[in-house]
């Protein structure tokens, strides 16, 4: 038998077990909510420097261009020139310090968006480079860079070259400016943006055209050219829309070198096309090879197959916006 004190202590041995484990438990539940604590923190911080808005603002970077020189992009570049590049800078929302121009006009169909940037000749001399200050020049060509030119553009500011391989892809030239200049998903958005555009206009002409084919004729200073099968406005219409390619074209295309080639008026008159698309540049003059009987006597052109766009219009030209704009024309002229 216990005596009264016996179970006195026997209760207060057992208190003070139930208190150490009750301190135990409390000790252990505030380590682990200090580690808990810890680890929030250390996945809040790693979380934060995962987080765009919560990185440090944009520094240089050294990329490498077409030709492998290692070329410092500034953090935020403000005054770019990029010549005849300027479709690209312009969907992806930048204003060049200066746009190309030839002696007889400008790229008029981005206007819209480079109205107010001044001009500098095609060729980009030294001089005219220097004078806006640029803190990028981005050239499209190897040739635009033969010989010491490169040295003496990067003189001026650093200097990428796209390439002859990426220039000739306007799809992959987007992409890589994009890249260039930190921009790579708005490239992109631009490029899905286009894609679908494209496909949905496919879809009509198919059923507004199914099987036609089509050309685009550029007149300039009463000589004819034909647009390559392959090439500037030839891509979007063979490629994109999905056109039939007329012989005549296959065969001036595949002889060429050029986005459009010199066609005589005896190889028009065996352009077998449903459709034609005329690039007019000699409305101001009066046209006058548009009164050839030859001419008069095409098929499409007889038939009233035939949709005149300016020489401002898009048709010259390539990239995300030119094209855009020719689908656009293509659409108004053959889906009534």
């Amino acid at each position: 038998m216990y005596s009264r004190n016996g179970k006195k202590h026997v209760w207060v041995l057992i208190s003070l077990m139930v208190m150490s484990l009750y301190l135990a438990a409390c000790g252990g539940n505030n380590a682990n909510g200090t580690n808990n604590s810890a680890a929030s923190h250390g996945a809040a911080n790693e979380a934060a420097s995962n987080d765009p808005a919560a990185t440090e603002a944009p520094t240089e970077r050294k990329v490498t261009d077409a030709l492998g020189n290692e070329v410092t992009i500034p953090a935020n570049p403000e005054r770019i020139i990029a010549s005849y590049l300027e479709d690209h800078l312009a969907v992806l929302g930048i204003k060049p310090a200066a746009q190309w121009s030839v002696a007889n006009g400008i790229q008029d169909y981005l206007q819209d968006t480079l109205k107010d940037v001044p001009t500098i000749p095609y060729d980009l001399p030294f001089e005219s480079v220097t004078s806006f200050n640029p803190d990028l020049i981005i050239i499209a060509d190897n040739a635009a860079v033969e010989g010491d030119k490169y040295t003496q553009y990067s003189k001026i500011a650093p200097t990428y070259t796209l390439g002859d391989d990426i220039n000739a892809d306007w799809r992959k030239a987007l992409l890589k400016i994009g890249e260039v200049l930190g921009k790579s998903s708005e490239a992109q958005t631009a490029l899905d943006d286009y894609e679908s555009k494209a496909k949905e206009a496919k879809e009509k002409l198919q059923g507004a055209a199914s099987g036609e084919s089509v050309a685009a004729i550029w007149l300039v200073q009463k000589n004819f050219y034909v647009v390559s099968d392959k090439l500037s406005s030839g891509a979007v219409l063979y490629h994109d829309l999905g056109f039939e390619v007329p012989e005549v074209v296959k065969e001036i295309s595949a002889a060429g070198t050029g986005n459009w080639n010199a066609i005589s008026l005896e190889k028009l008159a065996e352009l077998d096309a449903d459709h034609l698309f005329l690039i007019n540049s000699d409305k101001d003059s009066g046209s006058e090879a548009l009164k050839n009987p030859i001419w008069q006597s095409i098929p499409a052109v007889k038939y009233g197959n035939i949709y005149e766009y300016p020489s401002t219009a898009s048709w010259l030209y390539s990239g995300a916006i030119a094209n855009s704009q020719i689908i656009d024309d293509v659409l108004e002229s053959i889906v009534k």
